[in-house]
C-alpha cells in the first residue's frame, strides 16, 4: 500500500489543506460504487489515485505517519480524497489505523469509509474516533445511513439529487446537505463539519462528477 501526501492541495472542494490518496487496494468490495460512478474514478483525480495505486507516487505508510506527525498543532487535514483506511479490501488494519490515531495526536484530520462493520472494523473505527481522529461512515442511500447511525458514529452519506438541503429521515435523523455543495466559495477548511464527530447529525451529499446519475440510481434504490 503506498499513500500520497500533498501538502497543499489546489482542491477547490477542499480547499488548500493537506491531503491524502491512498492506494485501490484498500477499498472495500462492499461499497456500491466502486468501479460504479465513483467521483475518483474520473479526471485528474483518476491518473494521480492510479500511480499511488500502481506504487509511482506516494510513501510507504510509515514514512507517511512521520509527514503526519509534522504537521503544526491544530492542522485541519482530509485523509483519503481517493482510496480508504488502511488494511485491504473489507479488512480495517487496526494496527496500522492506531498508528495513524497516534500521528494524528494534536492535529484535526478526518476520513470516510465504506469498509463493511464487522465487529473488528466497527471497534477500530470508534476507537479512532474517540481519540481524536473522526472517521464517518459511508453511507450509499437514506435507508442505509439511518443503519448505520445506530451504531453512534458519525455518518456521511449519498443522497438523492433532487433532495432538500435540510430534512429528516425516516428514522428521525437529521441530514444536512453539504454546505460546500450549496454555497459559492466555500470548502472543507472553511466548513468542517465532517470533521466534528459528535455533530448530531448526518452530512449528505448530492451526486456528482462523470458518474453522478449513476450514483444518484444507488441513491435513490432504498436499499
Amino acid at each position: 500500500m503506498k499513500v500520497h501526501l500533498t501538502l497543499v492541495s489546489s482542491n477547490a472542494k477542499t480547499g488548500p489543506i493537506p491531503v491524502s490518496t491512498s492506494s485501490a487496494c484498500t477499498c472495500s468490495n462492499a461499497c456500491p460504487f466502486k468501479g460504479n460512478g465513483c467521483y475518483a474514478d474520473s479526471g485528474p483525480l483518476k491518473l494521480h489515485w492510479s500511480k499511488v495505486t500502481s506504487g509511482h507516487r506516494g510513501f510507504d505508510w510509515h514514512s507517511f505517519l512521520y509527514k503526519v506527525r509534522e504537521f503544526p498543532v491544530g492542522q485541519f487535514w482530509r485523509h483519503n480524497q481517493a482510496g480508504d483506511l488502511p488494511g485491504a479490501g473489507d479488512k480495517v488494519d487496526a494496527k496500522a489505523l492506531r498508528e495513524l490515531v497516534d500521528a494524528n495526536t494534536g492535529k484535526r484530520g478526518f476520513t470516510y469509509t465504506h469498509k463493511p462493520l464487522s465487529l473488528g472494523n466497527l471497534s477500530a473505527i470508534r476507537s479512532a474516533n474517540k481519540r481524536g481522529f473522526t472517521i464517518n461512515l459511508s453511507g450509499n442511500s437514506i435507508a442505509h445511513a439511518d443503519r448505520l447511525a445506530r451504531t453512534g458514529l458519525p455518518v456521511a452519506t449519498v443522497v438523492p439529487a433532487d433532495s432538500a438541503d435540510r430534512f429528516t429521515t425516516p428514522d428521525g435523523n437529521r441530514v444536512v446537505v453539504c454546505p460546500a455543495q450549496r454555497v459559492d466559495g466555500l470548502s472543507c477548511d472553511k466548513c468542517r463539519l465532517c470533521a466534528k464527530a459528535d455533530r448530531g447529525f448526518i452530512v449528505g451529499f448530492k451526486p456528482h462528477g462523470t458518474g453522478a446519475k449513476r450514483v444518484d440510481k444507488v441513491a435513490t434504490s432504498g436499499n
